[in-house]
């Protein structure tokens, strides 16, 4: 679908049975899920401790409606990443345009971080943030706070809906995206989002994990 920015507002319709059956699949995909992983994520916690820190990183990112909440993922980066120096190291290395961070080539990443990225093993503790109801199994991804300060009205619409763990953006090439790519295949997803749309994204997420597409 092609949009231009005199095409927004973009509203989200008002789906009662949908978001109650979303919300249902949401609960009983994360228990699955964690269930049937558990022995991963032990690996994991031990690997990443090894290399000397916490096992998991949360950091403050917005969703519905702009309200925040703290994202939980298993940790890839050196503990002080978030540090100003670090920080100011790593500004120049952005290959994402717009209000967006994303470097293949991040110094910040720990060789056992490069690897839970690629294979996207890092993004499974926000099973615990779907959970909590802070985000969904299909849905935009959530920003950085520092990030949604400067967008604009038409960027801002991507945070009408819940905010997800996969999208037509995490299956659609991710860092090879523009930003402005990105927040169209939001707003597509937020005018087509329904049953058959979710399970398209969920069957599309798959290949690409295992193929690692556009992966960091």
């Amino acid at each position: 679908m092609e949009r231009t920015r005199r095409d927004y507002p973009v509203k989200p319709k008002v789906k009662p049975f949908y978001e109650l059956v979303k919300r249902v699949f949401d609960v009983v995909f994360s228990l699955a899920l964690m269930l049937l992983l558990w022995p991963l994520f032990v690996v994991v916690i031990v690997l990443v401790r090894a290399d000397g820190g916490p096992a998991f990183y949360r950091q403050v990112r917005v969703g519905k409606d702009g309200k925040p909440f703290t994202l939980i993922k298993f940790r890839s980066m050196v503990v002080d990443a978030d540090s100003p120096e670090m920080l100011a190291l790593v500004e120049s290395l952005n290959e994402q345009d717009g209000p967006a961070f994303k470097s293949r080539k991040d110094p910040r990443i720990t060789s056992i971080g490069r690897f839970l990225r690629k294979t996207s093993i890092d993004e499974l503790p926000q099973l615990i943030n779907i959970l909590r109801n802070e985000m969904t199994v299909v849905g935009p991804r959530p920003p950085l706070v520092k990030e949604t300060e400067h967008y604009d009205d038409y960027q801002r619409q991507r945070l009408g809906v819940k905010q997800g763990l996969t999208c037509f953006w995490q299956c659609s090439g991710r860092n090879n995206l523009s930003f402005d790519e990105w927040v169209e295949l939001d707003l597509d997803y937020i005018e087509q989002r329904g049953f058959w749309t979710d399970l398209k994204i969920l069957f599309k997420t798959v290949p690409a994990v295992l193929t690692g597409e556009g992966a960091s």
